[in-house]
């Protein structure tokens, strides 16, 4: 298995406001569902219910501490060790929140960040800080988009 975690932060690692993302951008949208698509995604219960609905052509794996939590065609799990569990032999993405994120940072073989050249003072959520030095860091693209400026950065673990 191996884990990828994938965020678009701010220029503080903001990540969230009022159980939302900060920014969206079309071309992060897409970048988003073109790497998730095909694979299994992890995320928390309220970065589940900030979605319209379960995610298309990818396992949908919830992390709760609910028992009695359900969703018709996800996966629910009480860990993030059991979320993993589930996605051996698979790329599994990580995509929120910033407690999962926290869970799974120090494990991501790979952490594909849009970088957004933008602020947001009253943000809730952050992305957990990591030791950049044990990956390798690569530009995939450049973008902007209503002004501001952001790029899709590849960290893969040395």
């Amino acid at each position: 298995m191996s884990i990828t975690v994938i965020a678009a932060v701010g220029r503080n690692n903001e990540l969230g406001k009022d159980n939302d993302l900060i920014w969206h951008f079309h071309a992060d949208m897409v970048f988003f569902r073109e790497q998730t698509t095909g694979h299994p995604v992890i995320m928390g219960r309220k970065t589940f219910e900030s979605l319209p609905k379960l995610l298309p052509k990818r396992r949908n794996i919830i992390i709760t501490s609910n028992p009695d939590f359900t969703v018709e065609g996800a996966e629910i799990c009480k860990s993030a060790e059991a979320a993993a569990s589930l996605c051996k032999g698979e790329e599994a993405f990580v995509i929120g929140g910033g407690s999962v994120y926290s869970q799974f940072i120090e494990r991501a073989d790979k952490i594909l960040l849009t970088e957004i050249e933008a602020d947001c003072p009253d943000a809730q959520v952050f992305f957990p800080s990591f030791d950049k030095s044990r990956y390798n860091r690569e530009v995939l693209a450049v973008h902007e988009e209503n002004g501001i400026k952001f790029s899709h950065i590849s960290y893969t673990k040395k």
